[in-house]
């Protein structure tokens, strides 16, 4: 995620001040819904490894900690507190309690594709691990994806901004990250969203 009151100036300033723990602290944060550009200061860890100001291994395993610990303790907050919350925010916006079991009857189906593929978007970073506490979802089970998950993401955030920044500005790199998440968000949003209104209409169909 990225936000105008923090530059990129100021991002890469941190990491190039904190190294390591401003990389491993920033994802952490991110994933659990702080306003905090996670994914730029990785990217700006991995292109200050490019440049050799940091190392690149430590860099990504840095990223790998802090977004697995954040999701970890998303999830933690999901399935020890979660649902109580959720159904007030139904209460809130009128979504009654049997439409909100029955999505989350149908996240359960797909929580460990969603906690893995939720990593390259911002969006679903910060509510995927939070959302399958609040579903159930194993532990041990939710722990593998969320490590699978974690390590694919920033082996391709420190990788590219790594190899790349090499020769495209990192400005680009974030600017690419910025529209790719934008992207994929509303292709999942699309995915959900036209089934959902595809079985409300055939429901309506059926009633008259």
């Amino acid at each position: 995620m990225s936000f105008e009151f923090i530059s990129l100036e100021k991002i890469q300033e941190i990491a190039h001040h904190y190294g390591y723990f401003a990389v491993f602290l920033g994802i952490l944060l991110e994933n659990l819904g702080l306003p905090l550009p996670g994914e730029t200061i990785t990217l700006a860890g991995g292109f200050l490894a490019g440049s050799g100001e940091l190392n690149y291994w430590f860099v990504l395993g840095s990223a790998i900690l802090g977004a697995s610990i954040g999701g970890s303790i998303g999830y933690g907050l999901g399935r020890y507190g979660g649902w109580p919350l959720l159904l007030a925010f139904g209460k809130l916006f009128r979504i009654k309690e049997k439409k909100l079991l029955e999505l989350k009857e149908k996240f359960s189906e797909n929580a460990g594709k969603t906690v893995f593929v939720g990593r390259f978007l911002a969006l679903l970073r910060i509510v995927a691990s939070p959302l399958a506490g609040i579903a159930g979802m194993p532990f041990l089970k939710f722990m593998a994806y969320n490590l699978a998950g974690a390590a694919a993401w920033a082996s391709v955030m420190v990788s590219i901004s790594f190899f790349a920044g090499r020769v495209v500005p990192l400005e680009q790199l974030v600017s690419w990250a910025a529209k790719f998440g934008v992207a994929a968000l509303l292709l999942v949003v699309a995915w959900i969203v036209v089934p959902l209104w595809l079985e409300s209409r055939a429901a309506a169909g059926e009633e008259e």
